[in-house]
Formats: C-alpha cells, structure tokens, sequence
C-alpha cells in the first residue's frame, strides 16, 4: 500500500501487477518470484533486500531508493529508474531491457553476467560501478558523470550515445579498439591509410 512500511517481510509467488506502493519502506524483506508488472513504487525504500526471479515490466520506480539489496536473475522490461539511488546494489544474471536510471546516482553497484538492452544513463552519476560477464548493448551515457566504472569485464559493450562521457571509465584494450571508430567519428577525426 502507498506509505506502507515493511519490516523483514517474505512475499513468495506474489502477483503484485498494478499495484500502488509509492512511498513504502521495505527493511530486510525477501522477494521471490514475485510479478511487479505495472507496479508503481515512486520514492520506495529497499534496504537490506533480496529479490530472486522477481519480474516487473513497466514498473515505476522513480526516485526510489535501494541500498544493501540484491536481485538475482530479475526480469526487468522498461522499468523506470529515474533520480533513484542505488547504493551497494548488485543485480546476477537476468535481463534487463529498456532500463531508464536518467539522472539517477549509481554508487557501489555490481552488475555480473547481466544482459542489459538499451539501458539509458543519460545524466546518471556512477561511482565504483562494475559490469562483469555483462553484454552491454546500445548503452546511453549522455550527460553522464562517471568515476571508478569498470568496463573490462563486460563480455560486450556497445553505446547509443555519450562516448565524450567514457571519462572515469575503464576499458581493456580490445574494448577501446571496438570503440575506436566510433569515438573518432564523434571527434571528427579522420582515419587513414
């Protein structure tokens, strides 16, 4: 319920699709093949959680907090994000398509072995941000601010926009050489022979 307040709850098997929980609290409770489909969890609060094979698509979870949580194999469809933090989050394996974490702040997160589709970080603030085992396709960094974000575990890494925000990141060799061409193009500089 909006303004709900949850303490070391377990929801098992739940379909929660289309539910109003804005503002709700959640400490120490336990997610497990829960459905969030069009759920709206603007400003929510999960601390200390564990999601595993939660799904949500479409869910509103603006300006939400998360911190201390873990979500193993999520199914996330154009789930909203934006102006959320995410402190010492880390999300294993699942899929996450379309996600919008705009102007959200990103500290102490871990992504492994993740496939993440079109995530839009655009004006996002990422700090000691990792993405191992991950296949990062079509991400968009406009605006971003980036700082200790480890990109040299991601299995694949493609970007949509905001190569002039890569600054703060860390790339292996292999990844800058699949990145040349279009960080030269966005320079304007010319290749060659």
């Amino acid at each position: 319920v909006p303004e709900g307040d949850y303490d070391s709850v377990e929801f098992t098997g739940a379909d929660l699709a289309g539910s109003d929980a804005a503002g709700a609290r959640f400490l120490e409770c336990a997610l497990t093949d829960v459905r969030l489909d069009d759920a709206r969890l603007v400003g929510a609060r999960f601390l200390d959680c564990v999601a595993e094979r939660l799904h949500a698509t479409g869910t509103s979870l603006a300006s939400a907090q998360l911190r201390d949580t873990r979500l193993d194999e999520p199914r996330l469809g154009g789930v909203q994000l934006h102006g959320a933090a995410l402190e010492r989050v880390a999300f294993h394996g699942g899929k996450l398509d379309y996600l919008n974490l705009r102007g959200a702040t990103l500290t102490d997160v871990a992504f492994e072995n993740c496939v993440l589709v079109e995530p839009d970080l655009a004006g996002a603030r990422l700090r000691r941000v990792s993405f191992d085992g991950c296949t990062l396709r079509d991400l968009d960094l406009r605006q971003a601010t980036l700082t200790d974000v480890d990109l040299r575990g991601a299995a694949s890494l493609t970007l949509a926009d905001g190569y002039d925000r890569l600054a703060g990141a860390v790339v292996t060799p292999n990844q800058l050489l699949d990145l040349a061409p279009a960080l030269a193009a966005r320079l304007g500089l010319r290749v060659a022979p």
